[in-house]
C-alpha cells in the first residue's frame, strides 16, 4: 500500500452501486476473499450441501477496533465460525455485510479486510456472498460487520441433554477479552501479556468430536462470559450446577484488572473460550483433548439435582454462594 492509499478515505460514492463500489469490491473484497462462489457475483451463492444444517447471523461492533490479540475483522469471523461450532457444525459458508461510515481509511479497512481472510483460513469456511453500504459521516462510529454462516451439522449438543453428574468443563483461561477491552480504553500497560483469547474453535471442538467425546452441551462464553452460560443452561435445565471456585482457571492479570475495577472475571466478555458438559467418565479425556490447544482448560464443575436453576460457587474452604446471572452492561461495544 502506497502513501497515497493510506491517506485515501471511503467516500458516500462507494456505496452508490457505480465505479467506485465496483472497485471497492474487486480490488479489495474480491481480493482477499476470492473463492468460485463469491467471483460469480451474483446475487445470491448457490450452495451444495447435505444433511442438517446449522444457520447463524451476529453483528459485531468494539471499540478500540484493533487491541491486543484481535481486531473487529478477526472477531467478525471468529465469532460467526464459533457458533456454528457450538452447535456441531462444520463451518462452511459466510455471508458478510459492512457499513461503512464515510471517511473510513482504505489503509484501516483493508487492515480489517485481510485479518478476516486470515481467521478463515483456520477453519476452511469462506465468504461467499455479501453486501457493502456506506453511510454519511457520524452515522456508524467506523465500520460495523455482520457475517452470517451455514454450516453441516456432524452432532447436535444441547443444553436439554445435560444431566445430573455431567461434569462442566472450560477450554481456557475466562474474561481475556473483556479486560483485554477494559486495559486498552483506559490506556493501562500491565505487567505480563494480557491479550484477548479472540480465536476460532473449530479445532477444538473437532478434536473433541473425533475422538468420540459425548458433548452434551457447548456454548462459547461471549457476552455475560462463564456466569452467563452457566446461568442460562441451569435455569434452562431445570437443574444446579456446582463449580469449584479455585478450579476456574483466571489468569492473574485478569484477576487483578478485575480486583482494581470491581468485577467478576466470570462475568466478562470471552471472544475465544467456550463452556461443555460430558459424562463424567470422560471428563478427563476431553480435559487432555482440550489441554492440546489451551494449557489452562479445566474441569471445574458438576450438573447436580440441588440449587435447581441456579449456579454455586464452592470456595476452597467450604463456604457456597451463587454465581449470579450478570445484570446491566459491564462494558459496552466489546464484540
Amino acid at each position: 500500500m502506497t502513501a497515497t492509499d493510506n491517506k485515501r478515505r471511503i467516500q458516500l460514492s462507494h456505496g452508490g452501486g457505480g465505479v467506485e463500489m465496483n472497485q471497492l469490491i474487486r480490488k479489495l473484497f474480491f481480493k482477499y476473499f476470492s473463492n468460485e462462489i463469491l467471483i460469480r457475483d451474483e446475487d445470491a451463492a448457490r450452495l451444495d450441501i447435505q444433511g442438517p444444517l446449522a444457520f447463524t447471523t451476529d453483528s459485531f461492533t468494539v471499540s478500540p477496533r484493533q487491541f491486543k490479540g484481535g481486531d473487529l475483522g478477526k472477531i467478525a469471523v471468529a465469532g460467526t465460525v464459533n457458533d456454528l461450532a457450538m452447535a456441531g457444525a462444520i463451518p462452511q459458508y459466510l455471508s458478510c455485510g459492512f457499513i461503512i461510515e464515510e471517511g473510513l481509511t482504505f489503509a484501516e479497512l483493508e487492515t480489517l479486510v485481510k485479518s478476516m481472510a486470515e481467521e478463515l483460513e483456520k477453519s476452511g469456511a469462506r465468504i461467499v456472498c455479501g453486501d457493502t453500504k456506506v453511510v454519511p459521516k457520524g452515522a456508524a462510529d467506523g465500520i460495523f460487520i455482520n457475517t452470517s454462516g451455514v454450516g453441516q451439522c456432524i452432532a447436535s449438543p444441547s443444553w436439554k441433554k445435560l444431566e445430573v453428574g455431567d461434569a462442566i468443563l472450560v477450554s481456557r483461561d475466562v474474561g481475556r477479552h473483556g479486560a483485554c477491552i477494559l486495559a486498552s480504553r483506559e490506556g493501562m500497560a500491565l505487567e505480563g501479556d494480557l491479550a484477548s483469547d479472540c480465536a476460532t474453535l473449530w479445532d477444538d471442538v473437532k478434536r473433541l468430536l473425533d475422538a468420540g467425546i459425548e458433548v452434551r452441551a457447548m456454548r462459547d462464553a461471549t457476552r455475560g462470559g462463564l456466569a452467563a452460560v452457566l446461568n442460562e443452561w441451569a435455569a434452562s435445565r431445570e437443574l444446579g450446577i456446582r463449580v469449584e471456585q479455585d478450579q476456574v482457571p483466571i489468569a492473574d492479570e485478569v484477576q487483578g484488572l478485575c480486583e482494581l475495577f470491581g468485577f467478576e472475571p466470570m462475568e466478562l466478555a470471552n471472544e475465544g473460550t467456550f463452556v461443555l458438559g460430558v459424562p463424567a467418565d470422560q471428563a478427563e479425556q476431553a480435559l487432555a483433548l482440550l489441554k492440546q490447544g489451551q494449557e489452562s482448560a479445566a474441569i471445574i464443575g458438576t450438573v447436580v439435582d440441588q440449587h435447581v436453576g441456579k449456579v454455586v460457587l464452592t470456595s476452597p474452604w467450604g463456604s457456597q454462594r451463587y454465581l449470579e446471572l450478570p445484570k446491566g452492561e459491564l462494558l459496552p461495544r466489546i464484540c
